[in-house]
């Protein structure tokens, strides 16, 4: 009989023992996070010049020091928790692998390109920002969700680590690929000289090049100094939290910078929202019965949708500040990206959870009770 326990708000919801063991913050998250896009959009609402105030300070590709901060502090810790001696033990899972990286590499980019033109063919700003949003990989938020739905936690990491290195090879010449040169062999509009492979490149290689070199040789200085146990008993628990604290700044520094634009334009905002739900339900849905389809296990099938069915946010409107500015339709089809995510991924982590007991824990106890 499956246990029983409460997640992403709701008291009666099945979870399964991963998320039980999650702390109470944690178990909540999505909640928070909902929260800090209320405060985040108040604020903007409430102080017009706040963007102003925020973007006083501005670091590498003219993003805002408060959104660079909030991303290095949100992204090391978890690019702290990969052991990435293990690498091979998840990679040689060639099922996992070919399709993780299929699916995020060539479906995901794919299909957000053909949604942003099919539903915003005559809105070049917000359908460049989602292409740039379907390009940026989630490395961050993909690990709540693989935990509330009883994912494989080691090959989520791993997946997370291969992520972020493939961002920091590939963003910048896909940005280029399905903004320019694919959009030019289709007769489609092309974004103009505002594109800068250079400065995308120098966006991506900070948010995700900075910490990911840091939490490798966090891990394998600490490992080598005070030995593994220590490492993950001792030192994680006290990262950890710097990953949640610093995703909830960062959602309030950015709906902060566009709340007054975000509440002022609703219909713009829906305008974005419809694809995005089309996206996370097509990459979702596609990814799991493509697992299903493969023979994974339950753990691996939702590590393997919930990777293709997340994306990095933050880095896409880190990128589209740093290439377009803090204030331009690029960036807010960005910031309205997690006001979509965060509901519509905590609503299929239920639809996972149905899952598993109707299509694995049915096929287990069958097994079970074959002669």
């Amino acid at each position: 009989m499956s246990n029983r326990a409460t997640a992403a708000g709701s008291p009666n919801a099945p979870v399964s023992p991963v998320a039980q063991r999650l702390s109470f913050l944690d178990r909540y998250l999505p909640g928070w996070i909902i929260a800090a896009m209320v405060v985040g959009l108040g604020l903007g609402r409430a102080f017009p010049g706040l963007n102003r105030v925020l973007n006083g300070a501005q670091v590498t590709s003219g993003t805002s020091l408060p959104i660079f901060i909030g991303l290095l502090v949100m992204m090391y810790p978890v690019l702290a928790r990969v052991r990435y001696d293990r690498l091979g033990a998840v990679t040689s899972d060639r099922r996992l692998l070919v399709s993780s990286l299929i699916l995020n590499w060539l479906v995901g980019p794919a299909v957000m390109f053909t949604l942003a033109w099919l539903f915003l063919a005559g809105e070049p700003a917000y359908r460049t920002g989602l292409i740039v949003v379907g390009l940026a990989r989630c490395i961050a938020m993909v690990l709540i969700w693989n935990d509330l739905s009883g994912g494989d936690r080691e090959a989520a990491a791993v997946l997370v680590a291969m992520n972020s290195l493939f961002q920091i090879l590939a963003f910048a010449f896909l940005g280029v690929f399905y903004l320019r040169i694919l959009p030019g062999w289709l007769g489609l509009s092309t974004v103009g000289a505002q594109l800068s492979t250079a400065r995308i490149a120098e966006s991506v290689a900070t948010f995700l090049g900075v910490p990911l070199v840091a939490g490798y040789l966090t891990r394998k200085l600490c490992e080598r100094a005070r030995g593994r146990e220590w490492y993950e008993r001792r030192l994680l628990p006290r990262l950890g939290p710097f990953a949640r604290d610093g995703r909830l700044f960062t959602v309030v520094v950015l709906f902060a910078l566009q709340g007054h634009t975000i509440t002022a334009r609703p219909g713009d905002v829906a305008r974005i929202a419809l694809p995005l739900v089309a996206y996370f339900a097509i990459m979702w849905f596609g990814s799991f019965a493509l697992g299903r389809f493969l023979g994974l296990p339950y753990d691996r099938t939702a590590t393997l949708a919930f990777t293709a069915a997340g994306n990095n946010f933050e880095l896409a409107i880190a990128v589209a500040i740093g290439v377009f500015g803090v204030t331009s339709g690029e960036a807010l089809a960005g910031v309205v990206g997690p006001l979509i995510e965060v509901p519509a991924l905590v609503g299929l982590v239920y639809v996972s959870l149905w899952a598993k007991r109707r299509l694995f824990d049915a096929k287990d106890s069958d097994l079970e009770d074959a002669p």
